[in-house]
């Protein structure tokens, strides 16, 4: 593993541990998130989304400590989970919403999110002819371009991606590779992409190799 330990650390995670039933994952994982991007690589069941999971404080590790900021997991959930955007890009549970209406959503949710930014997202993402349509309707590659466009529209200081490219056009992916460029080089965010491989000409702050 190769990872940052520099005071500027965003995110800092001590001694995690995580078993499912009969399956061990991680024991005493530890790492801090810098800013800009940091890839989890690894095969199929190594474990990349359930660190995800456990980063966002959506699975409970057995043993270990997340902080962002001065903000600990432990001591305070909800301040801890304003700061970190994660969602399942195969989740079903917005379905019922539209996309304008889940995007009206995260405004309360997060006190960074950006309008502004949101506006280009849609524009960058083609997703203009989408906004009003209930997300039930959409391709797994629009519904997967909303959640990218929350995620950057957020502002959450750590932003968890799961597999970003997958199902986008090429368009699309190239867009957000851009995207993912322009935030190798800030100094305010985490971003944590779990993937197979590095995304291309995207320089990397750290990498966390959980294996094959």
């Amino acid at each position: 593993m190769d990872h940052s330990s520099a005071p500027s650390a965003i995110l800092q995670a001590r001694g995690l541990c995580f078993s499912y039933p009969q399956r061990p994952l991680f024991a005493d994982l530890s790492f801090d998130l810098a800013p800009g991007v940091t890839l989890v690589r690894g095969g199929d069941g190594c474990g990349k989304t359930a660190l995800l999971r456990l980063l966002a404080g959506e699975l409970a590790a057995d043993a270990g400590q997340l902080q962002i900021g001065g903000v600990r997991f432990d001591a305070e959930p909800p301040a801890y989970r304003q700061q970190v955007f994660w969602l399942d890009p195969r989740t079903d549970a917005f379905d019922q919403m539209t996309a304008a209406g889940y995007f009206d959503s995260l405004r309360a949710r997060y006190p960074r999110f950006d309008a502004q930014a949101l506006g280009r997202l849609v524009d960058g993402l083609a997703l203009a002819p989408h906004l009003d349509k209930g997300l039930y309707m959409l391709s797994t590659g629009s519904k997967r371009k909303v959640w990218l466009a929350a995620a950057w529209a957020s502002g959450a200081a750590v932003v968890l991606l799961d597999e970003p490219f997958a199902a986008l056009d090429k368009a699309s992916a190239g867009f957000v590779a851009g995207l993912l460029a322009q935030e190798a080089g800030q100094t305010a965010r985490a971003w944590v992409l779990a993937d197979y491989v590095a995304p291309a000409q995207v320089p990397l702050a750290a990498s966390i190799d959980l294996g094959d």
